[in-house]
């Protein structure tokens, strides 16, 4: 975003709610700047729809940044809808997919949006510390971003400390030296993804999403995530009484989950099976008092 122009009357950053707080926060910095913050709100149901976004992009917008599956209810975006609004008036459209790079396939292309950011440490199976973004190749002079570092500079090994001279190519929203042995991790992990294939691993999710939510709907659980065709994957989110106990007697079973808005949260994988669907299913019968 430090490379956002916010020139003239375009001073507009339009984020959803369901945004991570780096992105909430990095977008209210720009206030700094000028920049004028509109938040897109949820409906009731959990879903942020495409027109909520059309209400608040106009030609004062300079970016629009959506999550391509929400890291607080599991609900998977139209982000191609949200590109193209974007788009219509003239503004950048920014993906945050580090909830879904692994587990569905992303295609830059079809998605149609001009920045795609991710990391290692969630469905690319590797560590923390370790992200990626793609910028749309016309935009690499275009942009010229003030939050820098030796490693984007046109000639790093020239060790030039005389101007700011940023690479020609995406490497210029690179930053300092990066965590080496986390990038071991990230190829580590990625092999495994790309070995297994995203299509493959998509299909398996959502089947076993599936199943999970058949199973709570008999258990008469209210689920957060919104359940339409193409809303959901590998999160499902269940309202509870008390998410922090149930996260904790989740774990007594080890079945590691977390705690989101009041909502117990739960990821599937590649490496999960139905019997894990059934192990989750069956604790969360044995302890219906905090189920919501």
């Amino acid at each position: 975003m430090s490379a956002l122009p916010l020139e003239g009357d375009r001073k507009r950053i339009v984020i959803s709610e369901f945004e991570f707080p780096t992105v909430g926060q990095i977008a209210h910095a720009q206030e700094l700047r000028g920049a004028e913050v509109v938040h897109v709100r949820p409906e009731p149901d959990g879903r942020i729809l495409p027109e909520r976004f059309a209400e608040a992009i106009d030609e004062r917008t300079a970016l629009v940044c959506c999550t391509a599956i929400s890291y607080r209810t599991g609900y998977r975006l139209d982000v191609a809808e949200v590109g193209r609004l974007a788009h219509d008036a003239g503004a950048l459209c920014l993906a945050d997919s580090y909830q879904a790079a692994g587990a569905v396939p992303l295609d830059v292309g079809a998605l149609g949006v001009d920045l795609l950011t991710a990391g290692t440490v969630k469905y690319l199976l590797a560590s923390s510390g370790l992200a990626f973004m793609y910028v749309r190749r016309s935009l690499h002079e275009r942009l010229l971003p003030t939050q820098t570092g030796w490693f984007a500079d046109e000639d790093i090994f020239k060790m030039d400390i005389s101007d700011y001279s940023p690479a020609r190519t995406a490497r210029r929203f690179d930053a300092g030296t990066p965590p080496v042995p986390n990038i071991y991790a990230g190829i580590a992990g990625m092999g495994i993804v790309e070995a297994v294939g995203v299509a493959a691993i998509e299909a398996h999710v959502l089947q076993l999403s599936t199943d999970l939510l058949t199973g709570l709907e008999e258990l008469d659980a209210t689920v957060a995530t919104p359940v339409g065709p193409g809303e959901y994957g590998p999160l499902v989110c269940v309202a509870s009484t008390d998410s922090e106990r149930l996260v904790g007697v989740l774990q007594e079973e080890r079945i590691v989950t977390s705690s989101r808005d009041a909502n117990l949260r739960i990821s599937l994988h590649l490496y999960n099976v139905e019997d894990d669907v059934h192990r989750i299913l069956a604790v969360l019968a044995k302890h219906r008092n905090l189920l919501a």
